[in-house]
C-alpha cells in the first residue's frame, strides 16, 4: 500500500483498514510459526502498512487538536 492511497482514505476507511491489517499479522504470525508462509517478507510489509495507517490517523488527530486550540484562544 502506498503512502499516497494511505493519504486518500477517510476516517473510517482508515480505521477499518487498521483493523484488517491487524488481523491479517495475526494469521501471518501463524502461518510463519507453523512454517506455511511462503514469503515472510509479507510479514514486514503489514507492519509498515499498519506503521502508515496509524501514522496518517494521528497526523489527523493533531490537526484537530490545533484547529480546536486555534479556535478557543
Amino acid at each position: 500500500m502506498k503512502s499516497k492511497q494511505v493519504l486518500e482514505m477517510t476516517d473510517k476507511e482508515l480505521q477499518n483498514k487498521l483493523n484488517e491489517l491487524k488481523s491479517e499479522l495475526f494469521f501471518l504470525r501463524f502461518k510463519h510459526a507453523t512454517n506455511q508462509l511462503t514469503n515472510p517478507m509479507v510479514l514486514v510489509e503489514t507492519r509498515r502498512d499498519i506503521a502508515r495507517v496509524k501514522t496518517v490517523i494521528r497526523q489527523r488527530e493533531l490537526a484537530r487538536a490545533k484547529e480546536n486550540e486555534g479556535s478557543k484562544g
